[in-house]
């Protein structure tokens, strides 16, 4: 099955769902990513076979690295949720479909918790674009989530220490940790501005993720933002406060 009209993704001329939107306010925003790493935004990616076509549509990557810039450039905290599997993760008892795809897939892993050995360059390292932005002693990088949601790391404690109730949300993958760490955060309160061109999802036979997520977002987001709008959005408040 393939998906080649962007059409589809378009919003609704007569939406029936009320229009609300999300007031930024940078002193308590922050950028949460999810896993902006190798495995799932790179052609050398495990992931890249069901991901890639819905990555290059949206020019997820490019517009990744613009919302880092843009909310360094605007003072406010960017928050990165990893990926990573170890060895006794795979020695688990059960899974579900997506998290079974990925430990097939060898998705992020990593020799040791404790262990930097072989990282370099690996599925679990993040995108070469995205080094000198995460690796600057300023980006907030939490513990990994294991399947989807930040029920199993930090970033809610991390956003709670920075009075954060505020985050514009991006990364991979649109269904999977985006939607759950969406759920998540605003079932804890805060509010959340998706950026839909700056995640992507899976087209396979079972069906367009991106779409499923899509439709979701517009469900439970406060505001669904492009990168061009999140970018001018961070831009103008930063010059408001300056």
């Amino acid at each position: 099955m393939t998906f080649n009209n962007i059409a589809v993704y378009a919003d609704p001329a007569e939406p029936a769902l009320p229009k609300i939107d999300v007031d930024l306010d940078l002193s308590r925003a922050a950028l949460l990513i999810t896993d902006p790493q190798i495995d799932f935004l790179s052609p050398n990616g495990a992931a890249w076979g069901p991901f890639g076509e819905s990555i290059r549509e949206h020019n997820t990557v490019q517009n990744i690295g613009r919302l880092m810039e843009a909310a360094k450039s605007a003072g406010i905290p960017v928050v990165i949720s990893p990926h990573y599997y170890y060895p006794f993760d795979h020695r688990w008892d059960f899974a579900a479909t997506g998290e079974s795809l990925m430990h097939k897939l060898r998705m992020f892993d990593r020799k040791d918790p404790l262990s930097l050995e072989g990282f370099d360059g690996s599925g679990a390292d993040w995108m070469p674009e995205y080094k000198s932005l995460i690796e600057d002693q300023r980006t907030i990088v939490c513990s990994p989530h294991k399947i989807a949601g930040p029920q199993t790391n930090d970033v809610v404690f991390q956003l709670r220490k920075k009075k954060v109730d505020q985050v514009i949300l991006a990364g991979m993958a649109a269904n999977f940790c985006v939607e759950s760490h969406l759920r998540d955060l605003v079932e804890k309160g805060f509010e959340v501005a998706v950026v839909r061109d700056a995640t992507a999802g899976s087209k396979l036979p079972e069906g367009d993720a991106y779409l499923a997520a899509l439709i979701n977002f517009r469900w439970f987001a406060n505001a669904i933002w492009t990168t061009d709008d999140a970018v001018d959005r961070l831009a103008s408040a930063a010059a408001v406060r300056r």
